[in-house]
């Protein structure tokens, strides 16, 4: 059974917002994963049926996993054509910031949206959100943002207007946000948004086979590569880390989504609690992916140490260094954590 908990308020704000609104944009943050995606497209395909002009627009490309998405193909790449992407935000009377808590989330595309005097409307999932919403639907318990748009449009008593589309949608953000419901998909109000999704005719073996199932063969020779050569055990801490080079990654002419969830594979050794991908994404600029399990919070160590933050379970950040720095944090962060990672 689901449950109101949108507040009501916000919901009827939502409403006269849209009553008058007619050219909106759907931003999500930058290099956006299933759940950015999945929420966004989810989105922009109801206001569609709505009567109202709506372009998701990112700051940064898609991993080619989610290539197959409905209207995909429609979505606004900020960094491939910035003329054309600052036209459509300059013309829109309504943004949608899905899947972010602060504009510099989206890059570029956030200095342009703060000076804007368009209103905005947050859904998210992520901790303490900025002060720069007009209205704020931020709930850190939600599974993903994906789930948050289904309880939105359904509150707004909008459930019909879900098509197979955009159950398409919101079930890949649900999907690839819990990594296929093994972790932060314990409440059982998740399962009955899958079944209300299944009912519209989605065929959500087909989703997991399109997003799990269509990597690169530069992937799976990278994956072999990392889990051989790069893949580090700390058994004292029950920890585990990865890293991965800029030279490295162009050694096996990877592309832009090949490293999607290796972050979550050391987590698959007996007894280890957290892992750590370090990626190098130009010299200087080290990529920092965070995964634990249980209790221990890897968002309280992307704060500490990576100048990131996030769900207790899945965190990031980065370091404006080399890579020999950034596993030096990481090694301190352990030793800071000893304790926490044992007990």
């Amino acid at each position: 059974m689901l449950v109101r908990s949108v507040d009501d308020r916000k919901i009827e704000n939502l409403k006269q917002l849209l009553a008058e609104c007619t050219d909106c944009v759907v931003l999500t943050h930058s290099r956006p994963d299933g759940d950015a995606m999945g929420s966004s497209l989810a989105l922009s395909l109801f206001l569609k049926a709505c009567g109202k002009k709506a372009t998701v627009v990112v700051p940064n490309d898609y991993p080619p996993f989610l290539a197959w998405m409905p209207s995909i193909a429609d979505v606004l790449v900020y960094d491939k054509n910035v003329a054309a992407a600052e036209e459509v935000l300059k013309n829109a009377d309504l943004f949608f910031c899905l899947d972010f808590n602060s504009l510099s989330r989206i890059d570029e595309v956030g200095k342009v949206v703060a000076e804007l005097p368009t209103k905005r409307v947050l859904i998210d999932h992520h901790l303490a959100p900025d002060n720069v919403f007009d209205i704020s639907i931020s709930h850190p318990e939600a599974c993903s943002t994906a789930e948050l748009v289904f309880k939105v449009l359904w509150q707004m008593g909008e459930a019909d207007r879900i098509d197979a589309s955009i159950a398409e949608c919101i079930y890949t953000g649900i999907m690839t946000d819990t990594g296929n419901f093994a972790y932060a998909s314990g409440r059982k109000e998740v399962y009955h948004i899958v079944a209300e999704l299944i009912s519209k005719g989605i065929d959500k073996d087909l989703i997991y086979r399109r997003v799990f199932y269509n990597y690169s063969f530069s992937r799976m020779r990278l994956l072999g590569f990392m889990m051989y050569e790069k893949l580090r055990y700390f058994p004292e801490y029950n920890a585990a880390l990865i890293t991965l080079t800029y030279d490295e990654f162009m050694r096996f002419h990877a592309a832009k989504g090949d490293t999607e969830g290796i972050v979550n594979m050391p987590l698959q050794i007996k007894g280890v609690r957290f892992s750590c991908f370090l990626r190098e994404e130009m010299p200087g600029k080290v990529n920092v992916s965070l995964r634990s399990v249980d209790d221990f919070p890897c968002n309280k160590v992307a704060e500490k140490f990576f100048s990131g933050g996030g769900h207790k379970n899945a965190s990031g950040g980065e370091v404006r260094g080399t890579m020999d720095e950034a596993v030096q944090l990481f090694e301190k962060a352990l030793a800071d954590y000893s304790r926490e990672l044992t007990e």
